[in-house]
């Protein structure tokens, strides 16, 4: 669900994986006036302007509800619970994600299962998922990882073939589709985060539930306040998970935006993919009738580290999402149900870089990335020839 953005100090001329603020001080004095208005109305806690993102954010994707909560994490977590998952059920994601997907499985008491992942889309391998069910099984968590749809259709047809609730990881999506159709719109309930780093960003941490149902849309109402239906009035065990005010007016600012911004970052990964043509790397898929968000570009590489020292030195940041999948984890290891039958995420997390690729990238900036890429290329290429040459 998230994205790291590191805190290590970096040169000034670095171009960076993510650059939340370059995004700020673009829309700075439209994003102050939004806040100026929530400063100026009087209402901070679930007012209007959470309100009109609501149905905004539900317009955009196409959907009959959305219903503002903290952060992301607490929105799968409340997505679950209002679907109706109890503790001691069982449901079904990946291990390859962040760490949040199983936080939030575990915050309602459920118990997380392991499916691999598939090795062209990176996400939930619907095949593998007959095999995971069990009777305790009560849900289906698909996590759209990089921006990438998960294979939707094939997943909610076992869901209803085994009557489990399809709660939709919508984290690192937003904007992704299938065909016409957003990412968010096929399963039960779908949570988002708009960590700052995400294609639609907070300044601060802030998420949403998003579902067609009337009854799961008020069942989340309650349990993000207390579990409140009339004030002061608990029928439910809820939390306190409510979107901000402020956070929302700088939503709405930045929703009229996000797909010319996400266009921006597909044409990016364009210019990255011809860069890498000769590299021997892998660049993100390609999946037919998807359209990828392009949260991160994350190629594959047999000489991953060479790379990401190569690129460090010559200013150009990169991160790995994730340096470990979840079950290797210490906090988790041995204790995930379908852990050890995780072949292709095991071989993944060891190839993986995320190099830069996002809509604050100056022009300039990307044509450097995509010559050192060409660089990399070159210099490789020559040292693989003075090997060969050496063994002959």
């Amino acid at each position: 669900m998230g994205t790291d953005i590191g805190l290590q100090p970096m040169p000034p001329s670095t171009i960076l994986v993510a650059d939340p603020g370059a995004g700020v001080r673009c829309e700075r004095e439209i994003l102050l006036s939004a806040m100026d208005r929530v400063l100026g109305g009087g209402q901070y806690i679930l007012g209007p302007e959470v309100h009109s993102f609501e149905q905004e954010w539900a317009g955009y994707l196409g959907v009959s509800h959305c219903v503002g909560v903290a952060n992301g994490t607490d929105a799968l977590a409340l997505a679950l619970k209002a679907t109706g998952v109890q503790a001691g059920d069982e449901v079904i994601t990946v291990s390859h994600t962040a760490v949040a997907t199983i936080v939030a499985i575990e915050a309602i008491g459920a118990i997380p299962v392991f499916v691999d992942i598939d090795p062209t889309t990176r996400c939930m391998d619907p095949g593998l998922l007959k095999a995971a069910i069990t009777s305790r099984t009560r849900a289906i968590v698909p996590v759209h990882m990089y921006g990438q749809p998960a294979p939707m259709n094939n997943i909610l047809s076992l869901a209803r073939r085994f009557h489990c609730w399809v709660v939709e990881d919508c984290a690192q999506a937003h904007g992704a589709a299938i065909g016409e159709k957003k990412v968010g719109s096929f399963g039960d309930a779908a949570a988002f985060s708009f960590y700052p780093t995400k294609n639609l960003g907070a300044i601060g941490d802030a998420g949403a539930v998003v579902c067609q149902s009337p009854v799961i849309e008020s069942r989340l109402r309650a349990l993000r306040q207390y579990g409140w239906r009339d004030r002061y009035v608990s029928e439910d065990v809820g939390t306190n998970s409510r979107l901000d005010e402020l956070q929302a007016a700088i939503l709405r600012v930045k929703l009229r935006h996000l797909d010319q911004r996400n266009r921006t970052r597909r044409a990016i990964a364009e210019r990255y993919r011809g860069a890498l043509a000769s590299t021997g790397a892998v660049p993100p898929p390609t999946i037919p009738g998807t359209t990828h968000a392009m949260h991160l570009f994350v190629l594959e590489s047999e000489q991953r580290e060479r790379l990401a020292t190569y690129l460090s030195e010559v200013n150009i940041a990169t991160a790995r999402h994730y340096p470990v999948p979840v079950h290797r984890q210490p906090a988790y290891v041995g204790r995930i149900t379908g852990a050890d039958r995780l072949p292709v995420t095991e071989a993944l997390y060891q190839r993986i870089l995320t190099i830069p690729c996002h809509p604050e990238l100056t022009d300039e900036q990307v044509q450097r990335v995509c010559d050192r890429l060409q660089t990399w290329s070159e210099v490789t290429s020559s040292s693989l020839h003075v090997l060969e040459k050496t063994a002959s």
